[in-house]
Parts: C-alpha cells; sequence; structure tokens
C-alpha cells in the first residue's frame, strides 16, 4: 500500500511566525514600559499647572472616600489622573491614611507630594488671637468674624478664657474653640493656683482671675504686672479701696474703650465695679487677664507700695506713702499740659 508523499516542510513560514511573535512582545515590552514610565512620570514628575495664581485651595470633607477624593483633586487641577492617583493609593495602602482637611497645593505639585500631605494631614492653618485684656464679649466677637469657622456661640462669662493665639481650621466649630480658650484657662488657673503665695488677701481661684483682670488692664507693659500686682494686694491687706480706673470704665460700658477721660461724675457713680466707691473686688473680672497676670498676682514680690501713677512714657511711678503719690501725680498733670500744648502746635 502506497502513502502520498507529505509536502516539504516549509522552514520560512515557521521563521516569519516566530518573527511575528517575537515582535508582538517586543510592541507588549514596550507599551508596557511606557504605560509604566507614564504612570511614574505622572506620580512622581511636576503636576499640573494652577489653574488660577501660585497656589490651588481644596477641600476634602470629612468622611469622603478615596474615589471622592481623587475626583476633587482632578477636578480642582491638582493632579493630572485621577485613575493613577487612585491606583497608588490602592497599591501603597494608603487608603485608610488619607485625612479630611484644607489643603493649598503649589502649582506643579507632584502626585507623590500630594498624596503625602494628605497622609500627613499637612491641612491649612487658620488662626483666632485673642488678646490680653479684651472682654469676653470681644473675644466672641473675634471667633464670629473668623470666616474659616462654623456654627453660633455666646459669650462665657469674664475671665473665663485664656488669651493667647488658637490655631483652627476650616470648619471647626465656633463653640468648641471657645471651649478650648476656656479649658487652657481652666488648666492655667489649677496650676498656678497651686502654687501660689501663702497668706495672700484672695481665696478662691476665681477672686485670683478677677484681681488680674484688673492688673491686666492698668498696664500694658509685662515687666509692671508684678508690681502692680503688688499694689494691689498691699490695698487689700490694708483694708484699702483698689480705687482702679478701669473697674469704673467697665461699669460704664463692660469694658469698651471710652474714646475719652473719665467724667467727674462716672468716678461719683455708685456701681457695682467703682471700686472707689466699693470695698474690695469687683463682683466679677473687668477682662480676660493672660498668664503673665495671673501669675503675678498668685505671687506678687515683696513691696510697701500702695500708689501708682502714669509718669509719661507709658509706664508708671510707684509710691509707698500719699505724700510721695501726689507729688508724683502733680509730676504727671505737668506732663500731660506739656503733651496737649505740643499736640495742639499747628
Amino acid at each position: 500500500m502506497s502513502r502520498k508523499p507529505r509536502p516539504p516542510r516549509r522552514a520560512g513560514a515557521r521563521s516569519r511566525a516566530r518573527q511575528s511573535l517575537g515582535l508582538l512582545v517586543v510592541a507588549a515590552l514596550a507599551v508596557i514600559s511606557l504605560t509604566a514610565a507614564w504612570v511614574i512620570w505622572s506620580y512622581r514628575g511636576p503636576g499640573p499647572a494652577a489653574p488660577e495664581g501660585a497656589v490651588t485651595t481644596v477641600i476634602l470633607k470629612r468622611g469622603s472616600g478615596v474615589t471622592q477624593i481623587a475626583g476633587e483633586l482632578k477636578d480642582a487641577g491638582v493632579i493630572a489622573s485621577s485613575a493613577v492617583f487612585l491606583a497608588t493609593v490602592r497599591f501603597t495602602g494608603a487608603t485608610g491614611d488619607l485625612k479630611a482637611g484644607e489643603y493649598a497645593f503649589k502649582s506643579r505639585t507632584s502626585m507623590a507630594r500630594v498624596l503625602a500631605d494628605i497622609r500627613d494631614g499637612k491641612v491649612v492653618r487658620h488662626y483666632v488671637t485673642i488678646p490680653e485684656g479684651w472682654t469676653s464679649e470681644m473675644a466672641v466677637e473675634a471667633v464670629l468674624r473668623s470666616p474659616v469657622l462654623a456654627g453660633d456661640v455666646t459669650a462665657p462669662p469674664e475671665g473665663a478664657i485664656l488669651p493667647d493665639t488658637y490655631q483652627v481650621q476650616r470648619g471647626d466649630d465656633r463653640g468648641v474653640v471657645i471651649a478650648r480658650m476656656r479649658k487652657a484657662r481652666d488648666t492655667l488657673l489649677v496650676e498656678l493656683w497651686a502654687k501660689r503665695q501663702p497668706g495672700l488677701p484672695i481665696t478662691t481661684p476665681e477672686q485670683a482671675v478677677t484681681l488680674a483682670s484688673i492688673v491686666e488692664k492698668e498696664t500694658a507693659l509685662g515687666a509692671e504686672r508684678p508690681r502692680i500686682a503688688a499694689v494691689f494686694t498691699n490695698r487689700l491687706r490694708a483694708g484699702m479701696r483698689l480705687e482702679s480706673d478701669p473697674t469704673i470704665i467697665y461699669g460704664v460700658s463692660k469694658g469698651r474703650a471710652l474714646g475719652r477721660g473719665i467724667r467727674a461724675s462716672e468716678l461719683a457713680g455708685l456701681t457695682p465695679y467703682n471700686t472707689y466707691l466699693v470695698d474690695g473686688l469687683p463682683p466679677t473680672p473687668i477682662a480676660n487677664p493672660g498668664r503673665e497676670a495671673l501669675a503675678a498676682v498668685m505671687n506678687p514680690p515683696a513691696t510697701t507700695d500702695l500708689f501708682f501713677v502714669a509718669d509719661g512714657s507709658g509706664g508708671h511711678v510707684f509710691a509707698a506713702d500719699f505724700a510721695q503719690h501726689q507729688r508724683n501725680v502733680v509730676r504727671w498733670r505737668q506732663v500731660e499740659r506739656r503733651q496737649a500744648a505740643e499736640g495742639a502746635k499747628p
């Protein structure tokens, strides 16, 4: 039985098939390499230019998922590819590390830097400053004026907050911010009261705050606070009235600047805060004292001073007796007249 002879194998066809397969593999590897290079460049290279100005601000809300965050960054023009961002977040295991808040990214910030900042929570910091000697109403007005805070809040009791600069974030509740200020004061008050000088004529932390508020309003010079605290301490021990002008002002305007001198009628007007007419401390603080004023009334220096009056240079001159005080007052009146005359010159 005879068989048909097989046709000769076509070595050239097999070779061409292998070459085609090789070219496809090379092409695929090239595409993969180019894609990998593009992904790496998209991640580590410069990001997009800021749509406006030199910085782009993005607010990532609490509870936002990684897909939503990637979309917001892409829509804001901070990253060029939300897909690359998503893939990188998942590959690096950063899904649960992304922190909400307000972020400011410079133009062309790399995606790597964007992701690192969000993981580290490098949010934009805002600040609310409460100067020493402000009333609680003034402090609340400053908190209400802040455009980055949310919610409403009412004024706490006078003297209940600690003047300072407080860091806040966009969206923080105003009531929570005031609560932080109150807690800061309470913590400091406990610390200072525990280390107070023995034998003081004040018997409660609240009285210390009231006296410190008067010291705070009497001088803007930190170096003078201890000595003024000593004057008022000495007067309380001697049963003398405090005779503090800022207490009269508080009784008239709740601590707002009068824009003028105190009138004779106000000096003679009986209010709970007129320490020219009322013995001892007023019923409440007249402002929110700072750390230095609180520390000064807790540990005043030992002096015999009972009086002080302005010296014309922004500070005060002190006296242990009324005769010397009267001489100091005369000099101050001369300074006042000279300043008035100089101010009246064309």
